[in-house]
């Protein structure tokens, strides 16, 4: 009955990560002893000082529709916190808070973007941004890295990408999947080619800031000639161990913030009202309280980089945010493992689900067919015997 259905939704592909998690539960569902690395979700609880504060927001009553943009304190709050953490100056009439980051990001590109539109995505880039651009009948273009660049683009790469189509580029750092972090000078060097392209937007998705091992996270925004074209997103769910809460939220120049304003009220409305006052919480309280996820985080990182090191043809490098890696597995295309022919990063992805019970994502969902991504946000002991797996059906 595809036939019936719109044209955006039978263009609209299958997110890959939440694809490859759906086929992870069913296989443990069938008592297989699946390890998932797919999802990009912390494996910690929410901190109980966050978890408090929901409890007396639903003993306080908070129990009806919240405003549209979120709560005025809340957006205070936000702005605080961009200035604490991000030195930028936002007022909370440019604040929108959401059901999520994603639904952030939807809702700058349905505002942003009309059809024809060319939007520019670094790659490797999350799986959402393609999606939400097609669903936006735009179209994206990938400006490709590799592992030998630490996945970074260079400013004549961005320049060479530019046409009189663009309208925006996504960054997004640190990054999902590849765990990079640009440095300030990175972005100020790419920032010297769009102050050339005025009409170019910049979305700067900064999710994974607080999840960084030792270069500081930089804000896009706070290039002064390019405050007005960018738009800073950010959320608690990944540092705060907050996924299923579904807040996210803006920083924007005040005309896309109402451009927004007006897109979520026709959508969802007000985001959840307990999880929004829990989030001022979070936001307020010193980042310092979730270091030790942070911490552990980094453990992780150093021991998936030597378990990795010693099987012969996976190449990594070293990432300096998120927990994500995203190596590169190329060296297996072509070659024929437990009688399957690996074609390519889905081949090599499904054959470490079927034989070594091993989820995790092919790179070719986030533009980086060479490479698949595996999530270290797993308990050490499934780390270590994920790549023991691994490495058995690779021998």
């Amino acid at each position: 009955m595809s036939q019936q259905l719109s044209r955006r939704i039978n263009s609209l592909p299958v997110s890959q990560t939440l694809a490859m998690a759906a086929k992870a539960r069913e296989l443990k569902e069938q008592g297989k002893d699946i390890i998932s690395l797919s999802l990009g979700e912390p494996d910690f609880n929410t901190p109980d000082f966050i978890k408090d504060a929901a409890i007396q927001a639903i003993n306080d009553n908070y129990n009806s529709y919240s405003p549209v943009n979120g709560y005025a304190d809340l957006r205070e709050a936000i702005c605080r916190k961009f200035k604490r953490d991000n030195n930028l100056n936002y007022t909370a009439n440019q604040v929108v808070v959401s059901t999520g980051a994603k639904q952030s990001i939807a809702n700058l590109v349905m505002v942003l973007l009309n059809p024809g539109d060319e939007v520019l995505l670094p790659a490797p880039y999350w799986v959402s941004y393609s999606a939400l651009t097609i669903l936006a009948e735009a179209k994206y273009i990938e400006i490709p890295s590799s592992i030998e660049t630490n996945f970074k683009i260079t400013p004549e790469q961005l320049e060479a990408a530019i046409t009189p189509k663009t309208k925006m580029i996504f960054f997004n750092s640190p990054n999902n999947p590849s765990g990079t972090v640009y440095t300030e000078e990175e972005f100020r060097a790419l920032a010297k080619v769009l102050e050339k392209y005025p009409n170019i937007y910049i979305l700067s998705d900064e999710i994974y800031e607080h999840i960084n091992y030792g270069t500081p996270n930089f804000s896009f925004a706070a290039i002064e000639s390019l405050y007005d074209r960018t738009i800073t997103v950010n959320g608690v769910a990944k540092a705060f161990a907050m996924t299923g809460w579904r807040i996210g939220y803006i920083g924007a120049p005040e005309w896309i913030a109402k451009a927004c304003n007006k897109m979520q009220g026709q959508i969802t409305s007000g985001a959840n009202c307990i999880a929004q006052r829990a989030t001022i919480t979070a936001i307020e309280a010193p980042v310092s309280k979730i270091q030790y996820m942070v911490d552990e985080f980094e453990t992780r990182r150093d021991l998936m980089i030597d378990l990795l090191s010693k099987i012969e043809g996976i190449k990594t490098n070293v990432p300096e945010g998120a927990f994500y890696i995203f190596p590169d597995v190329s060296y297996y295309f072509g070659k024929t493992i437990k009688g399957k022919v690996i074609k390519d990063a889905s081949d090599f992805s499904m054959l470490l689900l079927e034989e070594a019970n091993v989820a995790t994502v092919t790179g070719d969902a986030f533009g980086a067919p060479d490479c698949i991504r595996i999530s270290y946000a797993a308990s050490q002991e499934n780390l270590i015997e994920a790549v023991k797996r691994i490495a058995e059906v690779l021998a």
